[in-house]
């Protein structure tokens, strides 16, 4: 008897972004559809290919998407909103990247997080008496192109419940009163696959690891019992991960399901409990590997753990795998030959992950001998990376241990330091500002990339940098911008740029991660105690400030979005790292409101999506949160400034945690919701607050009226007196055109909401 190997979903852009680069071109016109999907199909071939060969049995389709799964979603079941008018019952490419990317006639879709992930979704629109059929047969196209090629795989959908879940009601509706119209289109397309020769089918319901209404659970009930009725024969695989099913366990085993799969990496306690109580004809999937960072796995523990339930319940029942699918991990560490060799020896990224799985199938099938080089080598990082000098500072430790409530706290309540602040800086009512980049071009890049190779010296780009700098002061002085950026050229990602002047921070060359779209990321790994050995940003603050009489914003990322935002060190509690990383800030905010700069942007825009999933644990991870932002916000005068920014996150619950924050000024996105996410600030806020008034992900660029109506619907909701009138997000992504055209029409139109409410007080 042999042990099934399963990756629950593979990593969609390649090695070395094959899609990014694939889907640039064809938003640029330089390739067209049918090019397009022939190096799609080829990226999904390769990606089988290299799963076989690392061992694995049990081979996902359908995990494969051109911008996003949700989004696959909707168009499968045609929930497609009015605006982007399809044409016939299939949903096309082009109607399908409108929905994800907006266009010259329509605004894209809001976008939020994917559960506590960095990965962003496509929000689906729900509406009472939605009709749904099926629109897209992705799926079945999808395992059908592998069968043929002769790879037998397990198709992967999103369950019609966490779907429901995701999405937003337009008009008040029960999102989960939905159920009986779209799973038909589930039942069509499962029987569908079943005909093309699928043996079993994977299908996501994360939600089961959150705590779910009573509607959520009998909608889960229906769901289930309704599929395994109309689709006698086909086996079903329920996948939940990001946590421990808890309360929700005997619902999962209640559903007529062939297996469930479970992660055993966020809640390793839940193992005895799935196995006492699974039916013992029910093929469990053991989630052993963490799909959602870059450690090595501890193979001896987790075999350990996992051996006597595996013996006792049969080989043929169990199914190894991640605990979540492998989209979250970097492709090949094979790639990366820059790393420190000790830190590296401590890493496994996708490929290197399903070696793990496939030595852990060895022992079990064939005794741990079978494994033994595969284990040595595992016990040797375990042991080297617990006794390494590299991980461990004793000043970072001893600096915690003086973390008292004052070092948390301003000197003076926000009205107080208001008034101080606008004497300081005389700003008009509805004061403007940008969150912070300005467009990194080719031209940017190009240098950027030619300082790394040797083709030019420092000191040529740091000329550059400062042209492009000059540049940008002047251009906001001409367009009349009240709040100056300096651009932020120097910076290659908001993230990475902090990380590589700390302690304790590693970076890849080529480990990219999707955060959406062909919208990729390095995720520095966080390997040891941070710490900040000298000023990071102050030089190029300084320097535009000298430029120009307008204040000029220093700009942070802050430390829980460093955080979220990294591979985190798992030896130690993630609330310690992100204290470590929030004193290395406030040691910046000190020598930056030293060197003469009077509004200090501290950004959290992952500060939602650190949220556990679970609201019994919202409490504790709040309060920390709440805590670093403040250490590192705290130690500045009544007149210093402190703004942050938040984007594509639900604020709603957690109003009363960013008032905690006790900024003076929080910059939001909100320009694709219609500043629906002021009602949430609307009452219980009272320091300033910027609603942003441009969708920076979308190429469109909203005109001068459309900015003045959003400007006047956020005045309605908002005392005027406290806003502020920005765009969404950084405009690092945009074209110098694009932003010409729209910081212009913003200005123009904050100019416009000013002289009117201007004219009502006389």
């Amino acid at each position: 008897m042999s042990i099934g190997i399963s990756s629950l979903g593979f990593p969609r852009i390649g090695p070395h972004r094959e899609l990014k680069s694939a889907l640039e071109l064809y938003w640029s016109g330089k390739i067209d559809a049918e090019e397009l999907q022939a190096d799609a199909a080829a990226l999904r071939s390769r990606n089988w290919t290299a799963q076989r060969d690392r061992g694995v049995t049990v081979l996902p389709s359908n995990d494969f998407s051109m911008y996003d799964h949700v989004l696959d979603t909707s168009a499968m079941l045609g929930v497609v909103p009015e605006a982007y008018g399809r044409l016939g019952r299939a949903v096309g490419l082009d109607t399908y990247f409108a929905m994800a990317r907006g266009n010259a006639s329509v605004k894209a879709m809001e976008m939020t997080k994917w559960f506590d992930t960095n990965y962003h979704y496509i929000v689906p629109e729900f509406y009472s008496g939605q009709h749904f059929e099926l629109s897209s047969t992705k799926p079945i196209d999808q395992f059908a192109e592998g069968f043929r090629a002769g790879f037998q795989t397990r198709p992967v959908l999103l369950g019609p419940v966490s779907y429901l879940l995701l999405g937003k009601s337009i008009d008040g509706i029960e999102r989960v009163s939905l159920l009986p119209n779209v799973l038909p289109v589930y039942v069509e397309v499962l029987r569908r696959l079943a005909d093309a020769g699928a043996r079993w089918v994977q299908i996501d319901e994360p939600c089961l690891v959150m705590d779910l209404a009573p509607k959520a659970t009998e909608a889960l009930a229906t769901a289930y019992t309704t599929i395994a009725n109309a689709t006698e024969g086909l086996n079903l695989l329920l996948a939940t991960y990001f946590g421990g099913l808890g309360r929700n366990l005997e619902l999962a085993l209640r559903l007529p399901i062939a297996g469930l799969h479970f992660d055993l990496v966020r809640e390793p306690s839940q193992l005895a409990a799935v196995a006492a109580r699974a039916p013992r004809s029910m093929t469990l999937s053991f989630g052993v590997v963490d799909g959602r960072n870059v450690w090595r796995t501890n193979l001896r523990a987790v075999l350990d753990s996992i051996e006597p339930i595996v013996a006792d319940r049969g080989l043929d029942r169990t199914i190894l795998a991640p605990s979540c699918s492998l989209l979250h991990v970097p492709v090949d560490l094979e790639l990366e030959a820059d790393l420190d060799p000790d830190v590296r020896s401590w890493l496994a990224f996708a490929l290197q992950k399903l070696d793990e799985l496939r030595a852990l199938s060895m022992a079990l099938e064939r005794g741990r001998e079978a494994a033994s080089e595969a284990f040595a080598r595992s016990d040797q990082a375990v042991a080297s990376r617990a006794a390494s000098s590299k991980t461990h500072r004793a000043d970072v430790a001893e600096r915690l241990t003086r973390l008292t409530p004052e070092i948390t706290r301003r000197a003076n309540p926000s009205e107080v330091r208001r008034a101080a602040q606008r004497e300081s800086l005389s700003l008009p009512l509805l004061p403007s500002t940008t969150i912070g980049s300005f467009p990194q071009t080719a031209d940017v890049r190009k240098a950027r990339s030619a300082k790394e190779r040797g083709q030019i010296t420092a000191s040529a780009y740091e000329e550059l940098l400062r042209d492009w700098t000059r540049e940008v002061i002047r251009w906001q002085e001409q367009i009349g911008i009240d709040v100056f950026v300096h651009g932020e050229f120097e910076r290659n990602d908001m993230v990475q740029y902090f990380g590589e002047q700390l302690n304790g921070f590693a970076f890849t060359r080529h480990g990219w991660v999707q955060s959406y779209g062909s919208r990729c990321v390095r995720p520095p790994i966080i390997y040891g105690d941070v710490h900040r050995p000298s000023p990071m940003t102050v030089a190029w603050s300084t320097f535009a400030q000298a430029l120009t009489l307008h204040p000029v914003k220093g700009m942070l990322t802050g430390p829980v979005t460093i955080l979220q935002w990294s591979f985190v060190r798992d030896d130690v509690g993630r609330d310690e790292v992100c204290r470590q990383i929030a004193f290395a800030l406030r040691d910046e905010v000190a020598d930056l409101e030293t060197a003469g700069i009077r509004i200090i942007q501290i950004d959290e825009p992952a500060l939602r999506e650190g949220l556990p999933l679970r609201r019994s644990e919202w409490d504790t991870y709040l309060r920390w949160a709440v805590e670093c932002f403040r250490i590192a916000s705290s130690g500045v005068r009544d007149e210093t400034q402190i703004q942050t920014h938040m984007c594509y996150g639900e604020f709603n619950d957690i109003v009363d945690a960013i008032a905690g924050l006790d900024a003076d000024v929080i910059l939001i996105e909100a320009a694709r919701s219609k500043m629906e996410l002021l009602d949430a600030f609307a009452g219980s806020y009272a320091n300033e607050i910027g609603p942003g008034v441009y969708d920076i992900h979308s190429p469109r660029c909203p005109g001068e009226e459309e900015m003045t109506l959003l400007i006047e619907e956020a005045a309605r909701r908002i005392d005027p007196s406290r806003l502020w009138v920005t765009p969404d997000c950084g405009l690092k992504t945009r074209t110098w055109d694009e932003v010409r055209r729209a910081l212009t029409n913003m200005v123009a139109a904050a100019g416009r909401v000013r002289a009117k409410l201007a004219e009502r007080t006389r």
